[in-house]
């Protein structure tokens, strides 16, 4: 009798083949399905910490630290929505500007309506940084100050680094906020 033709290899070969087309399968399933759960993000708590920066800058109180931490939870509930309509904007941009023809007015009205969103952002942190500063004393307020100054420098120097250039008031006289001293040259 033929080896490829006997009842036994043949019965082997078809369950080997089935066995490894349902392992591939879930595979594939797993790949597709399992690992985009794990790929979201979702805000279910704030993190809390005393004040900005943990408070010891500006040399809280319990009492100013709480308020701090009150504040910036309102301002995160409330700022938020602005925040995921600017998202939904971006992406109705973007899928509208990868358009064969895409509709010039309408991304002009996407991008006017972004603008005026992060415009409102933009002017309820500065009223944030006001009540965050009522809190404070008068020397604490020159720290929140400094501090503040320094976390927006820092934020618009990295942007500007990741674009390539250099922020516009850093020099090799004019080093501000916590940064290294730049490396020995290289012989």
């Amino acid at each position: 009798m033929d080896f490829l033709s006997s009842k036994r290899f043949v019965t082997t070969a078809l369950v080997l083949l089935v066995i490894l087309n349902v392992t591939l399968m879930g595979v594939l399933w797993w790949q597709n399905f399992v690992n985009k759960s794990y790929r979201s993000v979702e805000v279910t708590r704030f993190y809390s910490r005393n004040g900005p920066r943990g408070g010891s800058e500006l040399a809280l109180t319990d009492q100013q630290k709480e308020a701090f931490r009150k504040l910036r939870q309102e301002h995160f509930r409330k700022t938020m929505p602005a925040v995921q309509k600017i998202i939904e904007f971006k992406k109705e941009l973007i899928s509208e500007s990868v358009k064969p023809e895409p509709d010039k007015a309408k991304l002009s009205a996407i991008a006017d309506s972004i603008g005026h969103r992060q415009a409102w952002i933009e002017k309820d942190l500065a009223l944030h940084f006001h009540e965050l500063s009522m809190l404070c004393t008068p020397a604490q307020r020159d720290s929140l100050e400094k501090l503040l100054n320094n976390i927006y420098t820092v934020r618009y120097q990295k942007m500007n680094s990741l674009r390539g250039r250099p922020h516009r008031d850093q020099d090799d006289n004019n080093r501000r906020g916590p940064f290294p001293p730049p490396p020995p040259p290289e012989n």
